[in-house]
């Protein structure tokens, strides 16, 4: 597997995983992104992906940096998703700590993401690396467009 930044030449691939995401949460009309606007919109999309052996995209991670009130700057990982047949091989882990990293190298105080309830397989991933998980918050969704 060879993990490298995003670059414009992925939206199109991109963009299928978001949809195939989006169709693992159960919510495939969320989903409305396009290329068009991943171009329109570049300068904020940073992450990784990760390619197989024939160059095809099977995994990728997204994040960004924000600040929070109680803690200072953060990193926020906004997307980790592998695609079924390379689940379990170590690449959901290997994406993580490429964001943890930057986050470190940056100054972040700490590293933030969501987890759906009902994904227990990523609830027990996160666990196991240290990650504290509580039903404190909800999403918040308040559409501008």
């Amino acid at each position: 597997m060879e993990i490298r930044p995003i670059e414009e030449k992925d939206f199109a691939a991109l963009v299928a995983l978001f949809q195939e995401f989006a169709h693992f949460e159960k919510t495939p009309e969320k989903m409305v992104n396009s290329v068009g606007r991943m171009e329109a919109e570049k300068e904020l999309l940073t992450g990784f992906v990760a390619e197989n052996d024939e160059q095809q995209i099977v995994a990728y991670v997204t994040y960004f940096f924000t600040y929070h009130t109680w803690s200072g700057k953060c990193i926020y990982m906004e997307d980790l998703y592998v695609t079924q047949s390379y689940r379990k091989k170590g690449l959901g882990g290997q994406l993580l700590n490429k964001v943890k990293e930057i986050g470190i190298k940056e100054g972040c105080h700490k590293l933030r993401w969501q987890v759906s309830n009902w994904n227990t397989n990523a609830q027990e991933f996160y666990k196991s690396i240290g990650a504290e998980i509580d039903d404190v918050e909800w999403n918040c969704d308040l559409k501008l467009d």
